[in-house]
């Protein structure tokens, strides 16, 4: 029972307050409490390497005559006559390659064609998505 009265002297004088270095604000203070992660961007490799991507699958020969030919089909629709010019909405399957590591994803996007590039060898439709003509990999009407 001795140690109970141990801080009874000073238990009930101020706290005492720095003249020369601020008080540090409640935010930075739980800051220093919080989780070191000495692998600073590890958990985030591990994610990225992680993460599914597909190779892309060159079409053949045939395929390829096909898509150009469909592609040819909706540029003459596109450069007819303004009351030809009404297309179909079309469904495009393309492959889109991934900006951070080998492959990428097969995706599939529906619209009107707006133009055909076939200088950057570009689709564009109505709603400004552009596609690579060379990674279309099939084209149908909706």
């Amino acid at each position: 029972m001795k140690d109970t009265h141990k801080y009874d002297d000073i238990i009930h004088l101020p706290h005492p307050v720095s003249a020369t270095h601020p008080q540090m604000p409640l935010s930075d203070r739980a800051a220093q409490f919080s989780p070191f992660a000495a692998l600073t961007g590890h958990e985030e490799a591990i994610r990225e390497t992680g993460r599914f991507t597909e190779e892309w699958v060159e079409p053949d020969e045939d395929r390829k005559a096909l898509l150009d030919e469909k592609l040819q089909m909706i540029w003459k629709r596109l450069t007819e006559g303004k009351e030809n010019r009404e297309l179909p909405k079309l469904l495009f399957t393309y492959f889109q390659p991934d900006e951070r590591k080998s492959g990428g994803a097969y995706l599939t996007v529906a619209g009107r064609v707006r133009k055909i590039d076939e200088y950057a060898r570009q689709v564009v439709l109505e709603d400004g998505t552009i596609l690579n003509a060379e990674r279309i990999t099939d084209i149908a009407v909706l």
